[in-house]
């Protein structure tokens, strides 16, 4: 929906593109009440959850957080966005999700250094599902380099993707945009994961994680190679009132490109969720798939806080290339990483 709400914002006005798309989520509220089947457990209704928390200690508990939270508000951010940020301008980029995400990788680090002693505070009370869930995560063989690939799988391609829009903008097709990234680029990425999925199902894991990182990964040299070519109309085109076509050939070509781009990060997003999947323990599925889901935007954040300023100082060229040259990490992982195989329990890393 992103680039038909852009072509609406370019072309008619954002208000109306603002208007459509708060009709579209409220369209999909509608259906995701009414339509889909309720699957959740029942558990306990909504008068014994208010009781619950009508709890003098759970109430003083939702004070205190509400005081820790206005005086974020009103007397760290002020300091932060005045002092700070204008030191280090890449804090600028890393939103609210970005931060949760980083606190996640913070939190598992120190879990790590100091997991023996965590180990022995948690499974002091051994029926505590928090405890048994992450502990029962970190506690495995080589699950340092699971993590890491987790983390760098996608740097590469967090890289890229938050430079795309920029260089379309500034090669003077952002009027296309919208049926660039929507009508080409949403439908070769739903069919890249639908492929993807089929084919690691099929063929394993193990088996199609090269070449779906390789097709992944070299769509950022395909990029750069675009980029040359296109830098002519790059350097026109850039802050100008009055665009210069680029040609319905170049066009064309863009938008073969950004569908290659969506069909192999479709790839790539099949495998990353398999092996979210395969890290994750039956008893806690959903306390394991968060915490790797988490980490996986680890790469997206730093990608974010850095892309602009480094496609800004080398030029879009320079810079796809060396947004390969951070997916070739993630993909040297790969023959150490566990996990790869089949669905493994706890004692099973292969």
């Amino acid at each position: 929906g992103t680039g038909i709400i852009i072509t609406i914002g370019t072309t008619v006005s954002w208000q109306a593109a603002y208007i459509c798309s708060a009709s579209m989520l409220a369209i999909l509220f509608c259906y995701h009440l009414i339509l889909l089947p309720k699957v959740e457990t029942y558990k306990s209704s909504f008068r014994e959850l208010v009781l619950a928390l009508l709890n003098l200690r759970i109430l003083i508990i939702l004070l205190l957080l509400g005081g820790c939270v206005l005086f974020f508000l009103k007397v760290l951010t002020p300091y932060w966005n005045k002092q700070i940020v204008p030191q280090f301008p890449a804090l600028a980029r890393i939103g609210f999700s970005g931060w949760i995400a980083v606190g996640l990788l913070l939190a598992l680090i120190l879990l790590g250094l100091f997991k023996n002693k965590v180990k022995q505070l948690l499974l002091s009370d051994r029926k505590t599902f928090y405890a048994r869930a992450f502990m029962a995560f970190m506690d495995r063989e080589r699950m340092g380099i699971a993590l890491a690939f987790i983390i760098l799988m996608r740097a590469g391609e967090s890289m890229l993707t938050s430079m795309v829009s920029p260089f379309m903008v500034d090669l003077g097709i952002k009027v296309h945009y919208g049926w660039i990234s929507g009508g080409v680029g949403l439908p070769f990425s739903i069919v890249g994961a639908i492929v993807g999925g089929w084919l690691i199902s099929r063929y394993g894991l193990r088996k199609t994680i090269w070449p779906f990182l390789i097709a992944q990964n070299v769509t950022n040299l395909i990029y750069m190679l675009l980029a040359l070519h296109l830098q002519p109309y790059v350097a026109v085109n850039t802050g100008a009132n009055v665009v210069t076509p680029i040609g319905t050939c170049n066009i064309l070509m863009v938008a073969s490109v950004h569908a290659f781009d969506q069909f192999a990060g479709g790839l790539g997003t099949s495998i990353l969720i398999t092996y979210l999947m395969r890290t994750c323990l039956k008893e806690f599925k959903a306390a394991h798939f968060a915490i790797g889901s988490g980490l996986m935007n680890i790469s997206g954040v730093l990608a974010g806080a850095s892309s602009g300023f480094l496609a800004a100082w080398l030029g879009y060229g320079a810079f796809f290339g060396i947004s390969f040259l951070a997916s070739i990490p993630g993909m040297g992982l790969i023959f150490f990483i566990p996990f790869l195989n089949a669905e493994l329990g706890p004692g099973n890393t292969r």
